[in-house]
């Protein structure tokens, strides 16, 4: 419970996980999808800055989702599982 100048308010926190898909763009960075959420398209520069804005585009979709009374769409599996992410590397080719 959080008590601000004589208000209080319940907030119930509730983890989910979604999984985003990375690519890498030609001309740099990575642009990310979520299948959970076909109308999240994000965009960073690096790797890191593509996980950051996906966070930030979900909690957005999330907030709109609440905002026009829709149910979000179920959590990809349990949030303390294993994360498993693609490690992009360069092939040498001769």
């Amino acid at each position: 419970m959080i008590a601000t100048m004589g208000i209080s308010e319940n907030i119930h926190v509730t983890r989910a996980q979604y999984v985003c898909t990375f690519h890498a763009d030609r001309s740099g960075g990575y642009s990310v999808r979520c299948a959970a959420f076909p109308e999240l398209v994000s965009h960073g520069d690096s790797l890191e800055d593509a996980r950051a804005m996906a966070r930030e585009a979900l909690e957005l979709c999330l907030e709109v989702y609440e905002e026009e009374g829709r149910p979000p769409p179920p959590s990809d599996g349990d949030a303390r599982a294993k994360k498993r992410e693609i490690a992009p590397t360069d092939l040498a080719r001769s």
